[in-house]
């Protein structure tokens, strides 16, 4: 891995070369997609569920020794895991404008302009929201007749016209953020919770979080909501597109009663525990209303875990840093692929992946063809998910030359010299010290295959 700081126009000139790459790769994807389907007519309902901060080793599928997620484990046992999954940014907005938009946060506005982090905590600051020129997922599988809906974080803009509502999803309950960033110091900040285009209370007000104690009913809610639209979709065999994005590993970290002081990890363990608790719901919902065949479940993280949260940050198994930093405990996720009768159970497939893919995938399943003004940077994962293969990509700012690099802006030298760091207790000299000429004159080279924790750059 190539880590090349400050290489925003060489990013550019490569996206130009990717999109015509990707356009390739789309026009035939769209006439695999026939044949992979064939035999299932129908359109195959779509859930993305999408954690807040969790990390690569907070599941025991990849390696937590607490084996606290015994439902993710069971839905890795019954689909296929991708250990090599990769969010498009190691932040909340831009990796969340990224998955919806099936583009780089470069393309779609939201990426870091090294101002306190700002763009990923409140992204109205520098772009307001998510731009009306941008096409989100739930708009393009309504061509397809979907109903879409998300239950938890948006946090693509506060303001009404940023909302999920004005950009394709039909039904909404949950928040615009779950916080106002790290230099905003308001024990109880005004987060507001929406039903639909309705606002029904705030965060620690009707929706209350006990900041002593970590107590929180918000998951147990956000799991409801969902159980209630699947529900609903049942009846009416209508194709559906649930965005299941809670926020309880995220600080203020939080799990209801009757999980907390459950796990061996804290609060952060009660959350995850809870988290997990949900899943197995709603898996279990979809076999209820026999759901489950015709239904691609897909379980990722927006970011790797917070380290600066400490004790009540989450686990990046044994990769670097975490959430913040472009360092592999950053920016590989957690991924599970499930869906009985179509994806081989019990498989770990070693393709390069991207949350940007979710968007190009979802619409090749959906039959939707995508704008061909619009550059994607996501490709289709069918191959991989019915087939199990495995081919060679660039991703994200990969370049292959005569190998594969990634190329990533390191940045957040702002908040290094106001004193966070964000690779607590795993700082390896000269590669995550605060002194900046240690980053920006050369770019850092690992052998992942050799060295996935990132600790000796090859000279």
């Amino acid at each position: 891995m190539t880590r090349i700081p400050n290489c925003q126009g060489i990013v550019l000139l490569l996206l130009l070369l990717f999109s015509h790459i990707v356009s390739i790769t789309l026009t035939l994807a769209f006439s695999v997609a026939v044949t992979a389907n064939n035999g299932n007519t129908s359109k195959p309902n779509i859930i993305i569920m999408l954690m807040d901060d969790m990390g690569w080793g907070d599941l025991g599928v990849f390696g937590n020794p607490a084996m606290e997620t015994p439902n993710l484990d069971r839905m890795a046992a019954e689909g296929m895991i991708f250990p090599n999954f990769y969010t498009a940014n190691p932040l909340c907005s831009p990796s969340r404008a990224a998955l919806l938009t099936g583009r780089l946060p470069i393309r779609n506005g939201f990426y870091t302009s090294n101002a306190h982090a700002r763009n990923a905590y409140t992204p109205q600051y520098i772009v307001e929201g998510i731009s009306n020129t941008e096409i989100l997922l739930p708009k393009m599988l309504h061509k397809a007749g979907y109903v879409s809906k998300i239950v938890g974080k948006w946090h693509l803009g506060h303001r009404a016209s940023f909302l999920p509502l004005k950009h394709g999803f039909h039904e909404w309950f949950g928040s615009p953020n779950c916080h106002f960033g790290p230099f905003n110091d308001l024990d109880r900040p005004n987060i507001p919770v929406y039903d639909g285009a309705q606002m029904v209370g705030r965060y620690y007000e009707e929706f209350p979080i006990d900041k002593k104690t970590g107590e929180s009913n918000l998951t147990q809610l956000y799991l409801q909501h969902a159980l209630e639209f699947i529900n609903r979709q049942a009846v009416t065999g209508t194709p559906f597109f649930l965005y299941w994005a809670p926020d309880a590993t995220h600080a203020p970290v939080y799990a209801s009663r009757r999980f907390l002081g459950t796990s061996q990890r804290g609060i952060y363990g009660d959350a995850v525990r809870e988290l997990d608790q949900a899943v197995g719901a709603l898996l279990e919902r979809l076999h209820s209303l026999d759901l489950h065949s015709n239904s691609l479940v897909f379980f990722t993280s927006d970011n790797g875990a917070a380290l600066i949260s400490g004790p009540k940050g989450g686990s990046n198994g044994p990769f670097l840093c975490g959430k913040e930093t472009t360092f592999e405990g950053g920016m590989r996720e957690p991924a599970i692929a499930w869906w009985p009768s179509h994806i081989p159970p019990g498989r770990v497939n070693h393709q390069l992946a991207t949350v940007m893919d979710l968007f190009t995938t979802s619409l090749v399943l959906a039959g939707v063809t995508p704008p061909s003004s619009t550059p994607l940077d996501g490709i289709d994962l069918t191959p991989a998910l019915l087939h199990t293969r495995t081919w060679d990509r660039c991703i994200c700012a990969f370049v292959c030359l005569d190998g594969c690099f990634i190329l990533m802006t390191r940045n957040s030298w702002q908040e290094f010299h106001q004193g966070i760091n964000f690779c607590p207790a795993q700082e390896v000299h000269g590669v995550t010290t605060h002194n900046q000429t240690d980053h920006t004159q050369h770019p850092i080279l690992f052998h992942l295959g050799r060295d996935p924790g990132e600790k000796y750059p090859i000279r």
